[in-house]
């Protein structure tokens, strides 16, 4: 077997992450650009349309009533839509970076259905009704999720390909939708509910339930930009990354709790809401490379800006009613990934 020298490897890993400092600076003041546009689209946009000076004068505490009122509804509705869509951005740069895997998403993976499934059972069984509780609840659900894909994944030759762990996470997440349909189908007293919640959506999003969730998604947005050296190392292969000094089985664990942390609180305050997780890394990757301590603070900034926009895009086409936006993603997400992998061939990270 060939052994790679250490320096060597050092070499070609900083080869590969280098871009220019310039580049990604500039991407990045368009991204935060961006991301205001559409935080003020969000306001101003829905069922009754409001105009910025009646925004500002909103936000002071004055202004027509029905503006006012709007403008008050969205506020918390668009930074729900913020927060979800940065953790689940950050959740699916983090998860591809651990497994190496260039499908790994929270959906893809089972990890929002596994959620999913221990809220609902949580539901049906003890009642749960805080934020709180949904999200220690999806944590669990999320981590045990994560554990069976990866076992289930690793069995046979070659241990847990991309190939094989998309597979797994496909079959888990049937099962699992099976097992929440059985859980629901009886009990006409949380179908509504559930069925409400299960699209994904921040429609109807409360300040409670983003203080409740924020010590979720702090802890396990610290621990993924704390990862973001080592899922470097990690991109050179296990026995590399060893060769350079990390622990890859510490690393793996503690990246893999942050993107478990991100996705159940995310899960928690919104519902399983797909693609998101999937295809905003790759759009950071074409923008700044695969530095992961440059891809996980962009990932946070373009999947909040994804998240949003596709909430005032349900606003927009289904006037007077909404779409929810776990429904915009999914259209919106789909082909927009199909034409990443197209365009870059991608097939490895």
């Amino acid at each position: 077997m060939t052994t790679v020298p250490v320096g060597t490897a050092s070499d070609a890993a900083a080869e590969r992450l280098r871009r220019p400092t310039r580049v990604r600076l500039l991407w990045f003041a368009a991204s935060l650009a961006a991301l205001a546009l559409i935080v003020a689209a969000s306001v101003a946009i829905g069922s009754r349309d409001v105009p910025l000076p009646a925004i500002v004068a909103a936000l002071g505490g004055g202004g027509d009533g029905l503006d006012a009122a709007a403008v008050q509804t969205r506020v918390p509705r668009t930074v729900l839509a913020l927060v979800v869509g940065a953790a689940l951005g950050v959740s699916g740069a983090v998860m591809q970076g651990v497994t190496r895997n260039p499908l790994a998403d929270p959906g893809i993976l089972g990890i929002n259905q596994g959620a999913s499934l221990a809220i609902v059972a949580g539901i049906a069984t003890v009642g749960l009704t805080s934020a709180t509780q949904y999200a220690w609840v999806a944590i669990a659900g999320a981590a045990v999720s994560a554990v069976v894909v990866y076992t289930i994944g690793s069995l046979g030759r070659g241990g847990a390909t991309p190939l094989k762990l998309a597979l797994a996470g496909a079959a888990t997440t049937a099962v699992f939708s099976s097992f929440i349909t059985a859980i629901v189908l009886p009990r006409n007293d949380i179908n509504s509910v559930v069925r409400s919640w299960e699209i994904g959506g921040v429609g109807g999003a409360r300040w409670d339930v983003l203080t409740q969730v924020a010590p979720f998604l702090v802890v396990g947005l610290l621990l993924s930009l704390g990862s973001a050296r080592a899922l470097n190392s990690l991109a050179l292969g296990d026995d590399l990354a060893a060769g350079l000094g990390e622990r890859v089985a510490l690393a793996r664990i503690t990246a893999a709790l942050g993107a478990v942390m991100l996705c159940g609180a995310a899960t928690a305050a919104a519902g399983p809401i797909a693609f998101v997780g999937l295809v905003v890394p790759h759009l950071c990757r074409l923008l700044v490379g695969v530095d992961h301590r440059w891809l996980l603070p962009y990932s946070a900034v373009v999947g909040a800006a994804l998240l949003a926009a596709s909430d005032v895009l349900g606003r927009i086409v289904a006037r007077p009613a909404e779409l929810d936006v776990g429904i915009v993603t999914a259209v919106v997400g789909a082909p927009v990934f199909i034409a990443i992998v197209r365009r870059r061939k991608v097939r490895e990270l």
